[in-house]
């Protein structure tokens, strides 16, 4: 039996904070007590970390990541080996990524093909999500198969004609099955019809540059893809989880569902919340760093999205981690904004901007591991295996320098690829230690994991509705 004790430190979950020491034992948090009491010197173990000063939370879980993500002609820069370390890195201890559908193949191929680039080589624990690109009556048997076996949600796009792209026949016969299996349907609601009418106006009139990819990919669309995402499941009677919400319209269209009684839910991603079209607009090809969908929007709209994590409008924060290089890459799209690859960079910085939140006074403590750790882990069908500090729990455990100041930047993060969306920004709070069912991943500052640490994690369906 192997046991660690972590003394001293400020426990915080999504319900409480307290000063406690936590015994862990073969890979599972075994009890907490109050520091200096006598139930807490009673802890006996060969290994102990001092966490005096110290937060010591739960490991973030990111719901959305795309690793190894084929995208317009190349690949996202990370492997599961490369993303997952950067993540344990950055706090967070387990991802859920996505497998992809093709049209034309089958969700098992697409499951199997995700197994296969994962197994034996991710730092930290992982689940899949599943693509569904090809709506038919094999794939909806097969959702209820893969519900049984753990794969529990099933991720539509509303945008991306021709690769992803699903239309309101498809989208309400998969959310009609996810009715009945307990599958969660979550979706990328952008009118992606509209939208390309847009962008092949923009590039007729010359209009080639970054910034170009926000104006087309208007708010007023991802709010119209919503409300009909909403309607759809509302007729269906499934529930719904909207993903990377960018647009104040958008949280307006969720937060109206949300007051009618509906089982609707959102998402939404730091670079929302903390990066703006400003960014877009850098000179030159800059702004090809920034191209993601939905895109950045004017920064008038992160109000609305600060506003819906205080109020549950929005419960998650995930990152859509989907890195592209910028040589080589994102460079693909110069002199056409369309062929820019998107995503960003994104699964290291998570935790870390959400406790630069709190600092700032968006968020409380809590309401941090709230929206990072436990919503995501009973979202996704893993709590309290995941997501809290409680016996019981898998010993996935940060302890978190809330004081520790750093500058954020391509130069010093783990992350596979060459450039930071927030180069030479100053937040405070860092990773210290990370452990990962009990073994160490990060020592004091120090990458002390392995690949093939971390396992697959099937998932029950979503406990949120609980």
């Amino acid at each position: 039996m192997s046991r660690t004790v972590i003394r001293g430190g400020l426990v915080i979950t999504a319900a409480d904070e307290i000063h406690a020491d936590v015994l862990i034992e073969d890979g599972r948090i075994a009890a907490l007590a109050a520091s200096g009491t006598p139930a807490a010197g009673a802890f006996t173990a060969e290994r102990t970390i001092d966490a005096t000063g110290k937060y010591v939370i739960p490991g973030g879980v990111d719901g959305h990541t795309h690793m190894e993500m084929p995208f317009g002609g190349t690949y996202a820069a990370d492997t599961f080996e490369t993303g997952t370390r950067a993540a344990a890195w950055g706090g967070t201890t387990t991802i859920v990524d996505f497998a992809i559908q093709t049209v034309g193949g089958s969700l098992r191929e697409g499951l199997d093909a995700w197994h296969a680039k994962a197994e034996g080589n991710c730092a930290i624990d992982y689940g899949f999500h599943m693509i569904v690109s090809d709506v038919n009556q094999e794939t909806l048997k097969e959702m209820d198969l893969l519900v049984e076996e753990g794969v529990t949600s099933f991720k539509q796009f509303m945008a991306y004609p021709g690769v992803f792209y699903s239309d309101d026949r498809q989208i309400l016969r998969a959310m009609q099955r996810a009715a009945d299996n307990g599958g969660l349907i979550m979706m990328h609601a952008e009118n992606g019809i509209a939208i390309d009418v847009l962008v092949e106006q923009a590039l007729a009139r010359g209009e080639t540059d970054p910034r170009y990819h926000g104006e087309v990919r208007k708010a007023l669309l991802e709010a119209e893809a919503t409300h009909r995402a909403i309607r759809l499941a509302q007729v269906a009677g499934a529930p719904l989880y909207v993903v990377h919400v960018s647009a104040q319209e958008a949280v307006a269209e969720l937060a109206r569902a949300r007051d009618q009684g509906l089982h609707v839910f959102g998402e939404t991603c730091p670079q929302y919340l903390f990066l703006s079209t400003d960014n877009l607009a850098e000179p030159g090809f800059e702004g090809a760093k920034y191209v993601c969908s939905t895109p950045l929007r004017p920064k008038e709209h992160q109000a609305a999205l600060w506003k819906g994590l205080r109020t549950n409008d929005l419960q998650v924060v995930s990152t859509d981690h989907c890195p592209f290089c910028f040589t080589g890459q994102k460079e693909l799209g110069r002199g056409d904004f369309s062929k820019i690859p998107n995503g960003m960079p994104g699964v290291e910085n998570r935790m870390d901007l959400l406790h630069q939140a709190v600092v700032d006074g968006h968020i409380s403590r809590r309401r941090w591991i709230e929206i990072a750790c436990a919503t995501p882990a009973r979202m996704f069908g893993m709590y309290p295996k995941k997501g809290t500090i409680a016996p019981g729990a898998d010993a996935d455990v940060v302890v978190y320098d809330p004081h520790a100041e750093q500058v954020m930047s391509a130069e010093t993060h783990h992350m596979n690829v060459d450039y930071s969306a927030y180069e030479g920004r100053r937040i405070t709070g860092r990773v210290e230690t990370v452990l990962s069912r009990g073994e160490p991943v990060i020592t004091e500052r120090e990458y002390t994991g392995h690949r093939g640490h971390g396992v697959y994690t099937p998932r029950s369906t979503c406990q949120y509705l609980d």
